[in-house]
């Protein structure tokens, strides 16, 4: 479309709740004797506060929109013959996932920001009432066995130690979504977000889905109702 213009951004606050433990791996370079074997990712300079990346939060809904969509690779994957896709002759359907999320190999920009979530104050002061509870400040640690599938029994050296966020805590989360000329109200792009979000209720977050973690539920209040703030606007020093 000639002269596609950002027209305004929709900004989406709202607040997810952990609804049972929820590991977001970090970095376990230096881990000591008797430490934990899985971190989660934390705040360096905030006292070891967890927070979700933007990029955990992003990735796992685009990649369920993606698999609802029917395609197993970002982007679509590669054509029979081997080479790649046109954006134009993707299915419809993941042609507005592309739009929304962008793909380098189509050169489309990302109309979404998904800022970094830290803890509600309510769930930190939480947390530090429930230190005698908790094996480390914040976060509480989930033993698991690795088990010889045929004997049914521990296998040698198969203990470990996972951090997870306790079941209880919230998350401050913001999407931002850019909406240009040719998106029309944006209407479109907020209701393909809203279907990821309903997607990942059904999911989870982080690693070990499979085996009860990172189930999480989000206030449907900010979802339903973002704020607008009109580019051309602040162009034009109105806003």
């Amino acid at each position: 479309m000639e002269n596609n213009k950002l027209k305004k951004k929709l900004i989406i606050k709202t607040v997810m709740t952990v609804e049972t433990g929820m590991h977001i791996g970090g970095s376990s370079d230096n881990v000591e004797i008797g430490g934990i074997d899985n971190p989660v990712i934390k705040i360096g300079t905030q006292n070891g506060k967890p927070l979700v990346p933007g990029s955990s939060l992003k990735g796992k809904i685009r990649s369920l929109l993606e698999q609802m969509a029917g395609v197993s690779e970002a982007g679509g994957g590669t054509k029979k013959n081997g080479q790649s896709w046109e954006y134009k002759d993707k299915p419809e359907k993941l042609q507005k996932i592309i739009n929304l999320f962008g793909y380098s190999g189509d050169k489309k920009i990302s109309k979404i920001i998904v800022r970094d979530s830290e803890m509600l104050p309510e769930s930190l002061k939480l947390l530090e009432d429930s230190s005698d509870f908790l094996d480390m400040p914040y976060t509480e640690n989930k033993y698991e066995n690795t088990i010889d599938r045929v004997t049914g029994v521990t296998t040698g050296g198969g203990i470990r130690q996972t951090e997870r966020v306790p079941a209880g805590v919230k998350f401050n989360v913001e999407f931002v979504i850019n909406v240009w000329d040719e998106d029309g109200d944006g209407e479109n792009l907020k209701n393909l977000l809203k279907e990821g979000i309903k997607a990942l209720e059904l999911d989870y977050l982080g690693g070990s889905g499979s085996r009860g973690y990172g189930k999480v539920s989000f206030d449907w209040k900010g979802i339903e109702n973002p704020k607008e703030k009109d580019m051309q606007n602040l162009i034009n020093n109105e806003a």
